[in-house]
């Protein structure tokens, strides 16, 4: 079986010996060692000292608007996995659809300003597939409405915005280190932002507020990551520029395979250093891209129909017209991608989808 993603998977004898190490101390979760040694680690890394680590990716987006302020309406895209506008619709906030570009599935800008009112506190843009958003002309936007900007980078860790992480921009930034992620922690997560008083409420509130064992800084929730979770980062951590420059060979390679087919993959942003996350193709019908899809899985291949539905189509939000989401979310498909993924497979998809499409 080919399945669409696979976690990557260290050598099991360094993550066994930092979990001994968290056996001898009995210190398993409340900002142990390890979780204060893996956001060390991630600054360096990453080149950015604001920064927290949490428990998942989707907490994060609902830390970030709590500690901004967030309450209303918040113009964001259609196409991003359901945890970007469920989101909002947990914390309480009105979710309004602004269509993509139909090249780079990212929130266009144009459409931004099409939806702002009153009621309009905040924008949330999803850097979709590890793709960075047109950032300068979001920013524009935000300054000339007074309007906050938080960005959805749960694909992200790798991409690089005109030399900088893409996690270095808006009020707030998040991202995932779920197990399909470039980078993972199994489940995790983090914020980011250059504001430190942002950060410090932040920092509260992903430890239910606590200001020492016996005051309350501020409403706060159980955001933390356990000490096993940042073993695991840690030990990754290790080996996250090799997956980066073995990811992008893949992709290539899915480039060449495909380069006469029927399809077309995303627009890369001309500013972005990409990660080469995923590998989205979109077919010219829906109903080739379900041919192709039942081909491949017939011969046990699981690509994803990422992202479908379009998310202005969900049952718990306002429904709305979002043309190049809708269709986009109706012909695209991600093909299986992961660390030990093998040339021979890449090839034998691409020979199914070829014959398919």
């Amino acid at each position: 079986m080919i399945p669409v993603t696979k976690p990557f998977s260290p050598p099991i004898d360094k993550y066994q010996a930092l979990v001994r190490s968290i056996w001898e101390r009995n210190w398993f979760t409340n900002n142990g060692p390890l979780v204060q040694a893996l956001e060390k680690e991630l600054k360096t890394h990453l080149n950015f000292e604001e920064l927290l680590y949490l428990n998942n990716g989707t907490i994060a987006i609902q830390i970030a608007l709590k500690a901004l302020g967030i309450t209303k309406k918040v113009i964001t895209t259609p196409f991003s996995y359901v945890a970007t506008t469920s989101s909002l619709v947990w914390e309480g906030c009105t979710p309004v659809f602004a269509d993509i570009d139909p090249e780079t599935f990212n929130i266009d800008p144009k459409e931004i300003e099409k939806c702002i009112d009153d009621d309009t506190e905040a924008i949330l843009a999803t850097h979709c597939f590890g793709n960075p958003c047109d950032i300068e002309a979001i920013e524009k936007i935000a300054q000339k409405h007074n309007l906050k900007v938080i960005y959805d980078a749960a694909h992200c860790f790798g991409t690089l915005y005109k030399g900088k992480s893409v996690f270095e921009y808006g009020d707030v930034t998040t991202t995932s280190f779920h197990a399909t992620k470039l980078f993972h922690t199994i489940e995790g997560g983090a914020v980011f932002s250059k504001s430190k008083e942002v950060l410090k409420k932040m920092l509260y509130m992903r430890n239910f507020g606590h200001d020492g064992s016996e005051r309350f800084f501020s409403v706060g929730i159980n955001g933390k990551n356990s000490e096993f979770h940042a073993a695991m980062g840690l030990v990754n951590l290790e080996y996250v520029d090799d997956i980066l420059i073995r990811r992008k060979e893949q992709c290539l390679l899915y480039n060449e395979l495909l380069k006469n087919g029927n399809c077309r993959g995303q627009k890369i942003e001309q500013n972005a250093t990409f990660n080469y996350a995923y590998y989205p193709i979109v077919f010219n019908s829906e109903t080739i891209a379900l041919t192709v899809k039942s081909a491949l899985e017939q011969e046990q291949i699981f690509p994803r129909r990422y992202f479908y539905p379009s998310l202005s189509k969900l049952n718990y939000v306002k429904n709305c017209m979002t043309q190049h989401a809708d269709d986009v979310a109706s012909r695209i498909l991600c093909l299986p991608l992961y660390h030990d993924l093998l040339k021979e497979e890449q090839s034998s998809i691409a020979k199914i989808i070829l014959a398919n499409s």
